[in-house]
């Protein structure tokens, strides 16, 4: 991964300020990894400015990232059931804001 600009150290501040820990993925070498909880995402950096989402949040199991099916209207996370959704969709809503540039 190429080096981080100021902004992006300053949204990963921001990010472990609000209770977010970095970490690292070694599938995704060229990604930042955040959890918090149970949850997980990985973070692209944009050239020269912040992050976007790369690929879907998560769930993590033991550790690992997982993926979320779904069937028939409903979805869960492989080994884990659909009241982890809940706890996701909190974590996705607070890491797009904290990411949000601030004017």
């Amino acid at each position: 991964m190429n080096e981080l600009t100021e902004q992006q150290v300053a949204i990963l501040e921001r990010v472990v300020a609000a209770g977010f820990s970095v970490v690292a993925f070694p599938l995704y070498a060229n990604a930042v990894g955040v959890r918090k909880g149970s949850c997980a995402a990985l973070l692209e950096p944009l050239p020269g400015t912040g992050f976007r989402l790369f690929g879907e949040p998560c769930v993590l199991l033991d550790g690992n990232l997982t993926v979320r099916i779904a069937d028939a209207g409903k979805s869960w996370f492989v080994w884990k059931k659909l009241e982890r959704v809940r706890e996701l969709e909190r974590f996705v809503s607070e890491l797009k804001m904290l990411l949000e540039a601030r004017a």
